[in-house]
Parts: C-alpha cells; sequence; structure tokens
C-alpha cells in the first residue's frame, strides 16, 4: 500500500509550492521578502535582532488579535495539499477556527477548532506518531492527509477568543488592556505551513471534509453522533474523539455504528456494528494493565492508523480521553449517504450495563465526490472550552 519506490518516479507536469508567513503566496522567488517596520506581522524578535533587514527571519508568523481573521491560502488549481504543520500557544488554541474552502465554495467543508483538526484537541500537548497526523513536541501538529482540489483552494484561520482577553497574557504584564482599543489587546503568534502540488487531478477525487459535533448524552438515549448528513459517493477515513466523563468508573463499553446508503430502509439498524468503544479504537480490555501496584490503569498508545494518546485521570480533574481511528487501510465505502454514531455505555459495580451522561467532542473525517458544507455546529466560543 505504501511502496516506498514510488518517491523515485519523476512525474512530469508537477510543480511543488509552499506557503507560509514569510512566503503567502507560494509563488517562486517571493519567500522572505519581507521587511521591519513595513509589516504587521513582524514579530519583536525581528524588531530587536541587529542584523535585521531583507531576507532575515523578519515575518515567520501571523500576529492575530482577538477577533482576527487570516487567509493561510488561496491558490488556483488543479492541485492536493500534501502537508500542512501548524503551532500556536497550546491554551489559546482551542479557540482558533480552521475553515476549508473548495472551488469557490461561500461555505466550509471543513470548520473545527485548530487542535481538533490534528487530534491534539485535550491540552495542546498531545504526541501523536500516526501516518496521516503527527504531533511532536511541543504542539507541532502536522497533517499529511491529502486534499485534492480541482479549481481553487482557499484555508483560512480565526482567532475567536473574547475580547478583550479573559486571561492574564506574558506579553502584557503590567499593560491595561482597554476593551475600545484593539492596540492594547493581546497578539496570539500563528505559525504556519501549507505544502502543496500543481498537478492534474482525477475526475474521481475526492474533497476532504471534517465535520465538528460536540454533545452532553443523556442517560434516556445515551447515543452521539459522530457524522451525518455525508452524501456520496464517498468514503469515510477518521475519527477523533475527546471523551470527557462526567462520572467515574470504566466509559467505553458503547459500540460504534455505521449507517450506510439507507440500510435498506432500516432506521435503527446499521450495517456495520462494532463491539466496543475501546475495541473500535484498536485497544481491547479498557486499555488497562496493572501498574507496580497492581492497581488496573489505561496506557496510551500511539499507531499509524490508531491509538489512545491521552489518557488525563487524576484527583484533580474529570477524566479525559483523547483517541484516534484512521481507516486508511480500511475506509466505509458509501455510495449516497452515512451517518456514524457512538453509545456512552460503561458498567455498574454490578457487572451490568450502565448508560453515560458525558461530554464528548467528536469529529469524523471522510472523502465525497462533492465538495459539500458541513452542518454549521461550531458552537460559541466558552461551549468549544473543555471542562
Amino acid at each position: 500500500m505504501f511502496d516506498l519506490s514510488t518517491i523515485a518516479t519523476i512525474r512530469s507536469g508537477v510543480e511543488t509550492r509552499s506557503i507560509s508567513a514569510e512566503n503567502p503566496t507560494g509563488e517562486p522567488g517571493n519567500g522572505a521578502r519581507a521587511r521591519v517596520g513595513d509589516d504587521p506581522h513582524t514579530t519583536q524578535a525581528a524588531r530587536e535582532f541587529p542584523g535585521r533587514g531583507l531576507g532575515w527571519k523578519v515575518r515567520p508568523c501571523l500576529r492575530l488579535r482577538p477577533g482576527d481573521s487570516a487567509t493561510l491560502c488561496d491558490i488556483e488549481g488543479p492541485g492536493v495539499v500534501r502537508h500542512i504543520w501548524i503551532t500556536l500557544d497550546s491554551t489559546r488554541s482551542r479557540l482558533f477556527t480552521l475553515r476549508v474552502y473548495y472551488d469557490g465554495a461561500d461555505s466550509p467543508s471543513i470548520e473545527l477548532p485548530v487542535c481538533d483538526f490534528f487530534a491534539n484537541g485535550v491540552n495542546g500537548r498531545a504526541r501523536i506518531a500516526s501516518l496521516p497526523i503527527a504531533v511532536n513536541p511541543t504542539g507541532g501538529m502536522n497533517s499529511y492527509w491529502p486534499m485534492p482540489f480541482h479549481r481553487r483552494l482557499r484555508i483560512t484561520v480565526s482567532n475567536d477568543w473574547p475580547t478583550p482577553h479573559p486571561t492574564p497574557h506574558p506579553t502584557l504584564v503590567g499593560a491595561a488592556v482597554s476593551p475600545d482599543n484593539r492596540a492594547t489587546w493581546p497578539v496570539e503568534e500563528f505559525f504556519y505551513q501549507i505544502t502543496w502540488t500543481r498537478e492534474p487531478v482525477a475526475d474521481n477525487a475526492g474533497y476532504l471534509h471534517a465535520q465538528w459535533r460536540r454533545t452532553v448524552t443523556e442517560r434516556e438515549r445515551p447515543e452521539f453522533t459522530i457524522l451525518d448528513a455525508a452524501r456520496g459517493p464517498g468514503q469515510f477515513v477518521g475519527t477523533y474523539l475527546i471523551w470527557q466523563q462526567l462520572s467515574n468508573g470504566w466509559w467505553g463499553e458503547g459500540e460504534v455504528k455505521f449507517f450506510v446508503d439507507g440500510d435498506g430502509g432500516q432506521v435503527t439498524h446499521p450495517t456495520i456494528c462494532g463491539t466496543g468503544t475501546e475495541d473500535y479504537f484498536g485497544g481491547a480490555w479498557g486499555f488497562a494493565e496493572p501498574d507496580e501496584r497492581g492497581v488496573q490503569r489505561p496506557i496510551p498508545y500511539t499507531t499509524a492508523f490508531l491509538g489512545y494518546p491521552q489518557a488525563i485521570i487524576d484527583r484533580q480533574t474529570i477524566p479525559i480521553h483523547g483517541l484516534y481511528r484512521w481507516h486508511v487501510p480500511d475506509p466505509i465505502h458509501f455510495r449516497s449517504s452515512l451517518r456514524v454514531t457512538c453509545q456512552a455505555l460503561g458498567w455498574w459495580p454490578t457487572r451490568t450495563y450502565q448508560p453515560l451522561a458525558d461530554d464528548i467532542i467528536a469529529v469524523g473525517l471522510f472523502y465525497a465526490r462533492e465538495a459539500q458544507p458541513v452542518p454549521a455546529s461550531l458552537p460559541g466560543v466558552y461551549e468549544r472550552l473543555l471542562r
């Protein structure tokens, strides 16, 4: 499936371009052109560097105040995005929103907090060594999901933090923050690089989509939706969950279900049904092994296609779990429609099933032949924060 010898194949008619704050268009010879004092995104380090000047590290990032938006790339196709790298202050990444628009559409096909696109939404400090997503110390987020497009691709980011900033900021120690004076609002540094190839794209190439949802499940019907309203033909390729327990004990008995192409007229009976949440993410028996004192504790892991990179369980906070599964070797194909759900189910002490009321964030990733807007489910800024 991943034949390394293909890297030696010389392809004609393919051009590689890379867009960053230092080369915002990616065009040949357009990098490192910023001058100190001419650009509002010049960093303080560049202003104080004695050797500063044209060609030096003047504009390595975007400097965004609360309420600011920026276009990371706006490129004409056909082409394929091959790699995206982003980093920013991990304590603030949940309220930066990433949006992707295909072929001139007014509505995004990807809209979610930046950190959740990279399976790094718990505290911004995940370590993930998977095939399409890698998160490295400290908060270096990488995506290798191929993103084909035919005519145009536009990626934007917005700083959705409240104004003025609700928490102290290290660059504003001793400074007064005025709600009426934007110049006093804190500046966040947003680093990014987007590498893409200008090349022919096959007619049957799919557009990458990501749907973000948050649900507090109800004990009467403890089921949450990972994905709905996906129109085919297409294929489902990934799930990322942030599972916040609102009670202690075991939480991962729920089955992940795929309702494919109307399921022959069935409404409640899926075509694909797993055996449990930890089973779907490639683990077993509660992810647990005994520690040196014989106490069963969950063991985080990260692999090419599935992982449980974060298990935050201590006396100071509610238990929070971060999990991913990438359906790269086993995509879920659908012709017309797809809906994906999971149950929030645990155990009573009597070893009988217990429905759970838990706070769950889900991201569903899929490719579709036609670009389509994701449902407008992204809530206000405070509703995105973890408990």
